[in-house]
């Protein structure tokens, strides 16, 4: 579903006679517009249709159009999260903040976020690693399928590509966009190895930028993509 919204604006004069400001007040043509000018602002040129409806969400986050370069997308990403959707996959989450900022409304599926369950930081202790290392542990049943989301800790992201290589089922697709100066830009150039060598879809942002608000968007892009909402 393709939005396509007339705005009528005032103008700067008539706002300034009675003391407004001029601006857009409708939220879908706020949207609509944002895109707009992601487009036009934006090199989209190695993205099919698709896979730009993804890294449009992903700027827009963001706020930066120069991020574009540095998104990459699986060539079976968006196949294989559409599928995992469709399916009722479990999405699995590294932190809270990921599993808040996902649209509720579309999302039938659980979500998993085991970051604050009781156990996990005497185990993290006991193994003199991250929460977000330990909690993970409880992912296994879950994994099988799923969607991973992995927005704020490279830890996280190292150690689900060490259970895969250990022998743990395999996600449907991993969205991993964790942020920060250390491990972070480490953690997703492993991830595309590690996707393109095992064959896992995967979507991801270079370097150091990302977090969890840009993670949850790139799922969030998908869920409009199997509602057949596109900009």
């Amino acid at each position: 579903m393709t939005m396509v919204i007339t705005v009528t604006h005032m103008t700067t004069e008539t706002c300034a006679e009675k003391g407004q400001q001029s601006y857009i007040k409708d939220p879908h043509a706020i949207e609509q517009e944002s895109f707009n000018r992601i487009r036009a602002l934006s090199n989209l040129t190695s993205f099919d249709s698709d896979q730009s409806q993804i890294a449009m969400r992903l700027i827009h986050t963001c706020g930066d159009p120069g991020i574009s370069d540095a998104i990459r997308i699986s060539e079976q990403a968006v196949t294989s999260g559409l599928k995992a959707i469709v399916n009722n996959a479990p999405i699995l989450c590294d932190v809270e903040m990921v599993k808040h900022g996902l649209t509720k409304r579309m999302i039938k599926q659980d979500v998993h976020c085991y970051l604050n369950d009781d156990r996990v930081p005497e185990l993290a202790k006991q193994q003199g690693e991250t929460r977000t290392m330990a909690a993970l542990r409880y992912w296994e049943p879950h994994l099988e399928g799923s969607v991973v989301l992995i927005g704020n800790a490279p830890t996280a992201l190292f150690r689900l590509m060490e259970m895969i290589q250990a022998g743990s089922p395999q996600p449907a697709l991993i969205i991993g966009v964790p942020v920060g100066f250390v491990g972070a830009a480490e953690s997703k150039n492993a991830l595309i190895a590690f996707g393109d060598k095992h064959s896992i879809p995967y979507i991801t942002v270079a370097g150091f930028v990302g977090g969890s608000a840009m993670t949850a968007a790139a799922f969030n892009a998908l869920l409009r993509l199997s509602n057949n909402i596109r900009f």
